[in-house]
């Protein structure tokens, strides 16, 4: 059965999924995870992509970007594929693939999904059980884009720069999607769309631009309050007792009337 052909276009983020072979680890100690993320910022640097969320698990990563040329992503996990490989087959001294074929990916459409998928990639670890909190697993860009370190590798996107007029506010505000878990229907759609290869978001391949103000997309998550870290302003209580999630209507202050129609 021949492939699908993969959706690539300029200018549009991508979410992209790579897998070890049979699901096998593609990383065995710090160096490993260095290694990589070295060559994938001079991969992307090379072939025009800018990175905007990551998260290296031990046995895939997730990388969410944006192609100044559609071929650009499929250049940048080719030319960090054969580095790597050659890397890992060296210094373990094994042979054979690492990969499981081919990267798995989607184009992502509308704000609601974009973030969506800076989540679900962030929150990798969390649902995983190796952390409580994205800011305490150290292989990925939540403490870029929610704390402001120091990350060469991380380009935000428009969306990302509109959420304020400064890092310090853009921070706070991105911090906010974080306060309540992923709802479960938006990760099977983007679990969905990534394996099968298509366009996530109903109106997909429009123009992105901010449309109504970000804090209301945190009204359509599921209100189950996450464990908040010390270094996001947050205590960090035990699950039976972790802060009762504010009022909507309280938290975001004033509204327009057709914003606040969308208020449960």
């Amino acid at each position: 059965m021949p492939r699908r052909p993969r959706l690539k276009l300029a200018d549009i983020p991508l979410h992209i999924i790579q897998r070890g072979n049979n699901r096998s680890a593609c990383f065995y100690a710090e160096e490993d995870y260095l290694f990589y993320l070295d060559h994938l910022g001079e991969a992307c640097r090379k072939h025009g992509v800018d990175l905007h969320a990551y998260v290296l698990m031990t046995n895939h990563v997730h990388l969410l970007m944006t192609p100044k040329d559609g071929d650009g992503p499929s250049r940048v996990l080719k030319q960090l594929g054969q580095r790597y490989v050659q890397y890992i087959n060296r210094t373990y001294r094994r042979s054979g693939t690492l990969w499981e074929g081919r990267f798995r990916s989607c184009l992502v459409g509308e704000e609601e999904y974009f973030f969506g998928c800076h989540r679900y990639i962030e929150l990798n670890p969390v649902r995983a059980g190796m952390v409580t909190h994205p800011a305490e697993y150290r292989w990925s860009s939540y403490r870029r884009n929610a704390q402001g370190e120091a990350n060469d590798l991380v380009h935000p996107h428009a969306l990302h720069l509109a959420l304020g007029g400064d890092d310090a506010t853009r921070c706070a505000t991105y911090r906010e999607f974080f306060r309540y878990q992923l709802d479960p229907g938006l990760v099977d759609q983007i679990r969905s769309a990534t394996n099968g290869g298509y366009a996530l978001g109903s109106e997909p391949l429009r123009r992105l631009r901010p449309r109504l103000p970000h804090r209301l997309l945190l009204q359509r998550a599921r209100r189950l309050p996450l464990l908040q870290h010390p270094a996001d302003g947050g205590d960090r209580r035990p699950p039976g007792r972790s802060r009762p999630a504010p009022s909507l209507r309280a938290s975001m202050g004033a509204l327009p009337a057709q914003a606040t129609a969308l208020l449960p």
